[in-house]
């Protein structure tokens, strides 16, 4: 007769089909979640009941297996399919996808969420964050911009708010300094038509001689600064070194300044090595000789040529009005001899720019190969301990196959005092290859010339735009061409992660069997490699999703069947009753 047990049987088939179709729903309609991890439904059938144990075999008999009827269906678990996607590229750099194992770390008031969506956003505040707002953890950098392992923190991307600049420490020269070239004979000289005197003094001018107590040559026996005028200014503004106009400096002439006042002003005006023997007997730099005779002697080489008239030389009194210059001025020798200069930029540790003047000039030839003496010139360079405008010279030599024999660079300090930069600015000129570079400063005949080819530093800039590579790391590129490491992206490794549990929005908590996570960068321990500018793909199947539809409402339809047939024959039992 007809049993209430099939009633019920086909009822367990009904709900766990039902189930079934609840997850395929779920599915299909993520099938265009970025992300999102396909479910199954598994079944399994419910206890049997056993009508009989059945028995072993005996002489008698063969044995009889057991006879059991089971009683239905029943949902024994869901698993989650943990297969990746297919990565799309989108060109979005926030958009980020895992090729392999792992988990994004992301957070929320406190709690960390895991998740394989990476279709983040910057907020306002410039921080990596999930639609939904969480904040995407990582590594940070220190001031040095190297990352800063162990610390997970949410990720900051300052575009647009993050400067940087880099102080110069480097520059490469090429070029060839013409080794045919003339040796040079002389430097500029250039000397005031009129001797100076002492008008109280019986001795001859001296370095110690006060500057008050000079004659004027156009109003003999009187002071040409008399002491109840001061401060003068004395000013050079339009002299040229080289060819070149150097900057415009002033000495404040008082009651103290002397003559050697003057000569060191003179000096470091125009950049002059002093006591440098030139070839032709002289000795560079600003000097007075017992008759009086103030005169300036340049270093030789053309690029060390001076050229002053008497409109460069410029008084002014203390109200700071010009006044009539009694000087003229005569030159009497051009600086010659092969020579070359070139001017480069460097930066300073704020991305200052710092004009530096280069210049080489012939001193010898031998049987061993040519030597050049060098000169290094700033007009930026700021030192109340060194004022003038040449910050270093020395010589280099080369070898008679035009090599370079003295291949150390050449270190110079660049005074940045009171610019709040760190001072000093330290920079190696190298004039030799380096690494696999072939470019070097060669000696041959021919055209002097001279120029860097390379150099680090940077001025200011501003963080443009960013990627992020393999390994997690999110590298920011600067207007100013500079690129450096913003960060890293954490990741976490499960060893079971279809146990995590689904917290909605794609996120994921710890589950009581998924293990405890792994945290690391991508590409380690197991972890998938990063690619950004891309996401994942949902991992719905919809081929077997249509499939597995069909099958589950047949399965729902023959469990229906079931009840119905079983009605049918509980109603013909009553009838009988009738």
């Amino acid at each position: 007769m007809a049993s209430t047990t099939a009633l019920l049987t086909g009822l367990s088939g009904l709900t766990a089909n039902a189930r079934k179709l609840d997850v395929i729903g779920n599915n299909i309609a993520n099938a265009n979640t970025p992300a999102f991890k396909s479910n199954r439904m598994l079944f399994a059938p419910t206890f049997s009941r056993t009508l009989s144990a059945g028995t072993s075999p005996s002489g008698a008999s063969g044995g009889a297996n057991p006879s059991q009827v089971g009683l239905g269906i029943s949902v024994a678990g869901t698993q989650r399919n943990f297969n990746n996607g297919a990565i799309a590229t989108t060109g979005v750099a926030t958009d980020l996808a895992i090729e392999g194992n792992g988990f994004f770390i992301v957070q929320r008031s406190g709690q960390e969420f895991y998740t394989r969506a990476g279709a983040f956003e910057l907020n306002s505040q410039r921080d990596l964050v999930t639609v939904t707002g969480e904040r995407v953890q990582g590594f940070a950098v220190d001031d040095n911009f190297n990352i800063i392992e162990g610390s997970r923190v949410g990720l900051n991307i300052p575009v647009g708010a993050l400067t940087i600049a880099e102080a110069t420490e480097r520059v490469q020269f090429s070029g060839n300094l013409n080794a045919g070239g003339e040796l040079p004979t002389q430097g500029a000289r250039v000397a005031f038509d009129v001797p100076f005197t002492d008008f109280g003094a019986a001795t001859p001018l001296t370095g110690a001689s006060l500057l008050v107590n000079l004659d004027d040559p156009s109003n003999t026996g009187n002071a040409l600064f008399p002491v109840a005028g001061v401060p003068f200014q004395f000013s050079l503004n339009g002299a040229q070194k080289g060819g070149k106009t150097v900057p415009t400096e002033a000495l404040t002439i008082d009651a103290t300044t002397t003559v050697q006042n003057l000569i060191d002003f003179i000096n470091n005006t125009f950049g002059i090595v002093p006591g440098v023997l030139n070839p032709d007997g002289s000795t560079s730099g600003a000097q007075i000789d017992g008759a009086g005779v103030f005169s300036i002697v340049g270093n030789a080489g053309e690029p060390n040529n001076l050229t002053i008239d008497n409109t460069d030389i410029r008084l002014s009194d203390a109200a700071g009005a010009p006044i009539t210059s009694p000087f003229t001025l005569s030159q009497s020798a051009v600086a010659d001899g092969e020579g070359v200069r070139t001017t480069f930029v460097v930066y300073d540790s704020l991305g200052t720019p710092v004009e530096v003047d280069l210049a080489f000039n012939l001193e010898s030839t031998g049987a061993t190969g040519t030597v050049w003496r060098y000169y290094v010139d700033s007009r930026d360079h700021i030192d109340s301990t060194n004022l003038s405008l040449n910050i270093g010279s020395g010589t280099i030599s080369f070898d008679t196959s035009g090599r370079l024999s003295t291949e150390a660079p050449i270190s110079v300090l660049i005074g940045r005092e009171g610019t709040g930069a760190v001072n000093p600015l330290t920079v190696s000129l190298s004039m030799a290859s380096e690494g696999n570079s072939v470019t070097a400063l060669t000696n041959l005949s021919g055209v002097s010339t001279i120029a860097a080819v390379f150099q680090d530093g940077s001025p200011l800039g501003v963080l443009s735009q960013f990627s992020v590579g393999e390994d997690g790391t999110i590298t920011g590129a600067f207007t100013n061409g500079l690129t450096r490491t913003i960060g890293q992206l954490a990741v976490a490794t499960f060893t079971n992660p279809e146990g995590l549990v689904d917290a909605g929005n794609q996120l994921f908590t710890i589950g009581a069997n998924s293990g405890t996570p792994l945290i690391t960068t991508p590409g380690q321990f197991g972890a998938g490699r990063m690619i950004g500018g891309a996401l994942e793909q949902s991992n719905v199947d919809l081929g077997q999703e249509f499939i597995d539809l069909v099958l589950t409402s047949t399965g729902y339809s023959a469990a229906s069947r079931i009840i119905s047939t079983t009605d049918q024959l509980l109603q013909q039992l009553i009838a009988l009753g009738r």
